[in-house]
């Protein structure tokens, strides 16, 4: 059985992505900051008969970040697939933000795929197999008003994302930046800046099918970036 290891889980795209993985026959290990709310997601998704496994964890945080991809490696084994989903976005014109603001949403968005990456691609070159799957943006690509702060993380997260997949593709493994545009997520929802429908726009089981659909593609194919937009916004 692969393993995937999913960040951010228990709300949205992260929840959306650990079930979509799961019933296609993954094992799943989870992690989020709240551990009542993961212990949650843990009990759901093995009611849904899908074997899981995590731990809470800020992502930003290397000591927390090795326990918690310590404890999923012994629970199911190593991590084959990892989907870097934890984000935040404060959306505020540029004198509202502060710098807690932009310091918390570099650390969540950027410097967590640094130091979950960094402890398991080695097993993942060693093995000569693995799968990373960065959650980007639209926002990557480019600005919006009151996105100074998120729109220059996800631009971040592109960066790192290219550059990752040219350092590891001849090692067999595959990194993908996925760029969703407007999801109907809590996280969009509380933002006075951003105005949607949330009946109009992507829902997180669209972005979910969509990293699936990157995972498994055969293992000589490589998607380096997938844009995602609604249909009819």
């Amino acid at each position: 059985m692969a393993i995937a290891l999913v960040t951010g889980a228990t709300e949205g795209i992260g929840r959306a992505t650990a079930f979509a993985l799961g019933r296609a026959g993954f094992g799943v290990g989870v992690c989020a900051r709240t551990a009542s709310k993961l212990a949650a997601l843990l009990a759901d998704l093995r009611q849904a008969g899908i074997e899981a496994a995590g731990r809470p964890a800020d992502v930003g945080d290397p000591d927390a970040v090795d326990r918690m991809v310590a404890e999923v490696e012994e629970q199911l084994g190593p991590v084959d697939v990892l989907v870097n989903n934890a984000g935040v976005l404060i959306g505020k014109k540029l004198e509202d933000l502060t710098l807690e603001d932009w310091d918390v949403t570099m650390a969540t968005n950027v410097r967590s795929l640094f130091l979950v990456i960094r402890r398991v691609l080695p097993g993942m070159r060693e093995r000569h197999h693995g799968t990373i799957v960065n959650v980007a943006s639209v926002s990557g690509k480019f600005g919006f008003v009151g996105g100074t702060a998120y729109a220059a993380s996800k631009h971040a997260v592109m960066g790192f994302s290219r550059s990752l997949m040219l350092e590891t593709r001849r090692d067999g493994v595959r990194v993908v930046a996925i760029c969703p545009g407007s999801v109907a997520t809590a996280m969009l929802q509380d933002q006075p800046l951003l105005k949607s429908d949330p009946a109009r726009i992507l829902q997180p089981e669209d972005v979910a099918e969509s990293i699936l659909l990157a995972v498994r593609l055969p293992a000589r194919a490589l998607v380096n970036e997938l844009e995602i937009r609604p249909t009819d916004p």
